[in-house]
């Protein structure tokens, strides 16, 4: 679990986080979502490490990653998995490489074990036998499970996603969404994704926070939107016509 308590970040004089409290559960896919400039991207950094709270708290399992040294970052940052909005491959090496790069890194297993290990992975994102492919080689969604089974392979406590279905059709982000989801679950991680899909919002948002000109907005279920009486998320969630008109017949439906 990760706790957040009362989190300022500002730049120079902008205040871009105020007093941001939340928590993000084990086993859940806990989902940041808001407008362009919200402020969901400098949150996110903030709970990994790339920016430094002007003030407020972090907490990994009651431990505050705030107050850490370098030293204790960089072994909290082991527990942690990152996928990025691009997938972020080595063009240069092959997709068995990229899975294999953070174990190379930070494990202390042989050759062997490792590759053992990163072929595992590559099962559990269903590409086996695109080992010896090039990112270069494969589709955008299979760029995208590399990544997931590269974030993976150290077994972390921690997944955190930046906008995981970035320039993927329909179909392929329902994929996505769905290995992320039975992933969370399956390993008991903690996941946070900051999406705009609001497919994802609605089909695996079983934490959802959402950020308003660096505030917290409202926190809830997946299920609690559509009866949501927080006019900004309403606007933002049924922001075209169609969406608004579904949702007035669902609840029409309802309240027959």
């Amino acid at each position: 679990m990760i706790e957040v308590k009362n989190l300022y970040k500002s730049f120079e004089d902008k205040d871009v986080l105020k007093d941001i409290s939340t928590t993000f559960e084990n086993g859940k896919t806990n989902l940041i979502i808001g407008q362009s400039g919200s402020g969901k991207t400098v949150l996110m950094k903030n709970l990994v490490g790339l920016l430094t709270p002007t003030s407020g708290k972090v907490l990994y399992d009651g431990r505050d990653f705030v107050a850490m040294s370098k030293k204790e970052k960089v072994m909290m940052r082991r527990e942690m998995g990152m996928i990025f909005q691009s997938a972020a491959l080595f063009d240069s090496m092959t997709v068995l490489e990229n899975v294999m790069f953070p174990l190379d890194m930070f494990s202390s297993m042989t050759l062997r074990e490792r590759t053992k290990r990163a072929k595992e992975c590559l099962e559990r994102v269903n590409l086996m036998g695109a080992e010896e492919k090039y990112p270069g080689e494969i589709s955008g969604g299979m760029q995208k499970r590399v990544a997931i089974a590269r974030a993976i392979s150290l077994n972390p406590q921690y997944l955190f996603c930046d906008e995981p279905n970035s320039g993927l059709d329909p179909k392929t982000s329902l994929v996505i969404d769905e290995l992320l989801h039975s992933i969370t679950q399956e390993y008991n991680m903690t996941t946070i994704i900051n999406t705009h899909d609001m497919n994802s919002v609605m089909g695996i948002g079983e934490n959802i926070i959402f950020i308003y000109e660096g505030r917290k907005e409202w926190q809830g279920v997946s299920g609690d939107i559509m009866h949501s009486t927080n006019q900004r998320l309403t606007d933002f969630i049924f922001a075209s016509d169609l969406l608004k008109n579904m949702r007035s017949v669902v609840l029409e439906h309802e309240g027959k």
